[in-house]
């Protein structure tokens, strides 16, 4: 059987990949996150997945396993020209990310590769759910961003932990929105090999 990483130290993909009976180890990946300017949410998702994948495949060059990265954005608005929405840097950010998603529709995708360590062989893919919100009042805002729930969570929000009561429709994987498409994932990895 061919070792599995993830290159993520997110106790959501951990999870959802556990509960979907995987095995695997955890090696976190330390990648710059920054994007170009414009760069669409789908092909920013998927490069920085890309990235992580990469970078713990090549600690492992030559080694029998396929390392599994992801990386999920928010965008806001229609591409191009979408605003995308990573991680809140602090509760400020926090306040304005929940402000602007107050009342929208917007698109959650995220972008999964697996890379084989010993060939080099890449798989890749996105997935794309579509969240409606209700208008949220003040108050609301700040008892979210003093839960605290939204820390490291693309968007600022974690549907899983609380944010549920914000949302009033879902076109897509639920477990997209929590983090990492489980079923696109597990394509990828039978595509790699495993």
């Amino acid at each position: 059987m061919t070792l599995i990483l993830l290159a993520s130290a997110s106790p959501r993909r951990v999870a959802l990949l556990r509960e979907a009976g995987l095995e695997f180890a955890v090696e976190p990946a330390d990648v710059d996150e920054t994007l170009a300017p414009g760069t669409p949410a789908r092909a920013g998702a998927r490069e920085l997945a890309l990235r992580k994948a990469r970078a713990v495949a090549a600690r492992h060059r030559g080694e029998s396993l396929l390392v599994i990265g992801a990386d999920t954005i928010v965008a806001l608005g229609l591409e191009p020209g979408a605003e995308l929405l990573g991680k809140a840097a602090d509760e400020n950010d926090e306040r304005r990310m929940l402000g602007l998603l107050s009342g929208s529709r917007h698109a959650v995708v995220t972008g999964v590769a697996v890379v084989d360590a010993g060939s080099g062989a890449e798989q890749i893919d996105s997935e794309t759910t579509h969240v409606r919100m209700r208008v949220l009042d003040p108050a609301e805002i700040e008892a979210y961003v003093a839960s605290g729930a939204w820390r490291g969570k693309a968007g600022g929000y974690a549907i899983q932990l609380g944010a549920d009561r914000f949302v009033t429709g879902l076109e897509g994987a639920y477990d997209n929105v929590v983090g990492l498409p489980v079923a696109l994932t597990l394509r990828l990895l039978r595509a790699a090999g495993s």
